[in-house]
């Protein structure tokens, strides 16, 4: 069985530190053990760790000294809490500062290991991300193709084979399904990384711009032109030019695409000078272009240049078996972002597993940062899905979701009533802390008398004989 990730296990009671290892081996993990808070750190300095579970009270350092230690070092490691009730105020507020979770102790092992494979997700996220950010600081765009469904197996082994090829590349794909991340890819994996990656959007920019935009101008070629201005081509000095969706092309700009891909030079708008550009061209485009060049709307030989190499990326409806890991992936993003502990449950992902996503891998995104924010329990419900997820028979329900306040109002009032009105209790059953629970229940207290009073003066008013005489005996 592969390994799940490596887990430092730190507590000073031997036989709670052998139980808890026992069933963390059991469901794949590695682990290193410790006993005190030094020697944990050398366990950190010597090799890689994805998850930290630690015991709050403990000899000469505590947990917590562990915990700051790992925020200002290894910030990437997520950490886990194992603490006495007498120590849960704290524990909830070290939550606030970057914790991942507390448990009470003895802790509950399910939930233990739900709460690890989403801490360990997220380091390998956040890892990622890090190691991204070295390579393209300035694309936000920038993220590593993610899925395990053969399709996506091929496009990383085409990626490999042609990352450092000078030839052009057309990605095909429906919108949604993640050209530019492809197009990203391409370029920070090759050895043009460290020059420029210059994006335009074909279909965004107006078309009496898209040559200005391209091919630069001189100051003065037109009514505006204050100052010379350098174009896409020459931006990219190098490095790769990504024409996204190049089908919006106007037929007259294809033909001075394809004379700067045959002659490697450009001509500034307004001059006849020659300017000579170096750049690998990657496209992307969601028609099929072959029946646009039948229409006459594309050039047939521009077709051939800019075809070299062609990599299709097929819709999320045809690669169901990664939708699991996608929803995985940007949970754990929005969840890190909101400071939030969210699962999808099991309905929901049924759901996600039948729709047909027409908007693809974005739309498959939007739908779970809309659940992310709207949650306020520990799992995301067909609730919180837009009404196009949840089906005819929920939307006749409930058309439209209910404000965040209400929902937050539920969940505050359902809680308490689990709990049997212990609000710490029912503070760490919502995953937040105690001084914010109290301001949210003040809230939820307050819009309960406005209720209240409303409809106390609209029984007055329908069924007293005189209900200013009535309502002031209610008031006094």
């Amino acid at each position: 069985m592969p390994v799940k990730g490596n887990v430092l296990i730190v507590d000073d009671e031997p036989n709670a530190l052998r139980v808890l290892s026992a069933i963390l081996k059991e469901e794949g993990y590695a682990i290193r053990e410790s006993t005190d808070v030094e020697q944990a750190i050398s366990v950190i300095l010597d090799g890689s760790v994805d998850a930290i579970i630690t015991d709050v009270k403990m000899p000469v350092k505590d947990g917590f000294h562990l915990f700051d230690y790992v925020a200002e070092h290894h910030p990437h490691i997520p950490v886990v809490f194992l603490t006495a009730y007498g120590t849960v105020e704290s524990a909830v507020t070290a939550m606030t500062n970057g914790a991942f979770y507390y448990f009470i102790k003895p802790p509950d092992y399910v939930k233990l290991k739900t709460v690890l494979v989403q801490a360990i997700e997220q380091h390998s996220l956040k890892k990622e991300l890090a190691d991204a950010g070295d390579r393209a600081p300035n694309n936000i765009n920038f993220r590593h193709i993610t899925g395990t469904s053969p399709s996506i197996s091929r496009v990383r082994k085409t990626i490999e084979a042609f990352k450092d090829s000078e030839s052009s590349i057309l990605i095909q794909g429906e919108t949604g399904t993640g050209k530019e991340i492809v197009a990203c890819n391409l370029h920070y994996s090759s050895k043009r990384n460290e020059k420029p990656f210059v994006a335009v959007n074909c279909a965004a920019i107006p078309r009496e711009l898209m040559e200005s935009e391209l091919f630069g101008y001189e100051k003065g070629a037109f009514t505006g032109a204050a100052s010379a201005r350098t174009g896409k081509f020459e931006e990219a000095a190098g490095g790769t030019v990504f024409l996204d969706e190049i089908g919006e092309l106007e037929l007259s700009l294809q033909a001075k695409l394809l004379r700067v891909l045959q002659e490697r030079t450009i001509e500034r708008l307004g001059s006849n000078k020659k300017i000579k550009v170096n750049f690998r061209l990657i496209s992307s485009t969601n028609r099929d272009l072959s029946r646009e060049i039948k229409a006459g709307r594309f050039r047939e030989d521009l077709f051939y240049r800019i075809n070299v190499v062609q990599i299709d990326l097929p819709p999320l409806r045809e690669r169901r078996d990664d939708i699991p890991h996608f929803a995985s992936e940007f949970l754990t993003e929005f969840c890190s972002r909101e400071n939030k502990l969210l699962t999808v449950s099991k309905e929901v992902m049924d759901i996600f597993m039948n729709y047909p996503w027409p908007g693809n891998v974005r739309q498959l995104r939007n739908v779970i940062e809309r659940a992310a924010v709207l949650a306020t329990g520990r799992h995301i419900t067909p609730r919180e899905l837009p009404v196009e997820l949840r089906g005819r028979e929920d939307s006749k329900e409930d058309s439209s979701i209910r404000p965040l306040k209400e929902l937050e109002h539920r969940a505050i009032q359902n809680a308490l009533l689990e709990c049997n009105g212990n609000k710490s209790k029912a503070a760490r059953k919502l995953g937040i802390s105690r001084k914010a629970f109290y301001k949210k229940l003040k809230e939820t207290e307050l819009s309960l008398h406005i209720r209240t009073a409303v409809w106390l003066i609209l029984q007055y008013i329908l069924y007293s004989t005189d209900p200013l005489h009535e309502l002031s005996k209610y008031i006094a």
